[in-house]
């Protein structure tokens, strides 16, 4: 990993900007997600901002790109060869009761679970391939794959380019930051349904009697 890490800093502008989309396309239409968790080149992505590689806004749209499509690859794998695959993958790579609570997710949550799926690293693997295995619509799967994708790019590219040279520490706690983003997330919505359910209700103005 820390070998990846020194590779990614060191290797000339363009190719780090393809790595920035790979490395996220690939986590969930190949697995690399178990091996090499997207965010890190993402926050690595960001460090070249603040170095002045490349605006930063390039690294997070790149980001969202390879997170989008490579989720989409996922899904429509998923979709076709989902139940052969899981066969041929092995137990130690993806173990059954991680991909029954992907799709126990789905079926509770339906586009929700997608969104926040996107924020853990196993779950951010499984749920494209589940989402078409469990014959999500992909309009839907499509349209909180992109705000999950926008969201989590965005929010990694910008720790990277605040860490800055100080970026092995967000690397070290990029799982912790994950889970607590993830917490952030499920309270807001949380707190919203809770809202909708007791708040107050919401008054239109009745029309002017007429004379």
């Amino acid at each position: 990993m820390n070998f990846l890490v020194s590779r990614l800093l060191s290797v000339p502008s363009l190719l780090a900007l393809v790595l920035v989309f790979a490395f996220p396309a690939l986590e969930a239409s190949i697995f690399l997600g178990f091996v090499f968790p997207g965010e890190t080149a993402v926050v690595l992505g960001g460090v070249l901002a603040a170095q002045g590689r490349f605006p930063v806004w390039l690294v997070g749209g790149v980001a969202a790109a390879g997170a989008i499509i490579g989720d989409s690859v996922g899904y429509w794998v998923g979709a076709r060869y989902g139940p052969w695959l899981i066969q041929k993958i092995p137990r130690r790579l993806i173990k059954p009761e991680s991909l029954d609570k992907a799709i126990d997710l789905l079926r509770r949550r339906g586009g929700l679970g997608v969104f926040v799926g996107r924020f853990t690293t196993v779950l951010r693997v499984l749920i494209p391939g589940a989402a078409g295995i469990a014959k999500m619509r992909y309009r839907r799967f499509l349209f909180f794959n992109a705000l999950g994708g926008i969201c989590w790019a965005g929010f990694y590219t910008a720790l990277g380019y605040i860490a800055g040279a100080n970026y092995a520490s967000v690397l070290k706690d990029a799982s912790t930051t994950s889970e607590i983003v993830l917490a952030v997330i499920v309270v807001l919505f949380f707190g919203i349904g809770l809202y909708r359910h007791f708040g107050p209700p919401l008054h239109r103005s009745k029309p002017a009697a007429e004379d």
